[in-house]
């Protein structure tokens, strides 16, 4: 039964932190864009890394 008297304060305590990190990173914007990672890397650049041999011959 003492062991209680230990661990709820602890808990208490946790369940704070765990708050005050929460609404820190609410207040810092960090869920501000969830989405535009995920589509930034799905997203191509224009620029070809390999040209193909018909678009060589159009510049000669």
């Amino acid at each position: 039964m003492d062991i209680i008297y230990l661990l709820l304060p602890v808990a208490l305590i946790i369940v704070v932190i765990i708050i005050a990190i929460f609404f820190w990173a609410v207040r810092s914007d960090q869920f501000e864009d969830l989405e535009g990672p995920a589509h930034r890397i799905l997203m191509d650049d224009d620029e070809k890394l390999i040209p193909h041999p018909e678009e060589e011959n159009k510049k000669e």
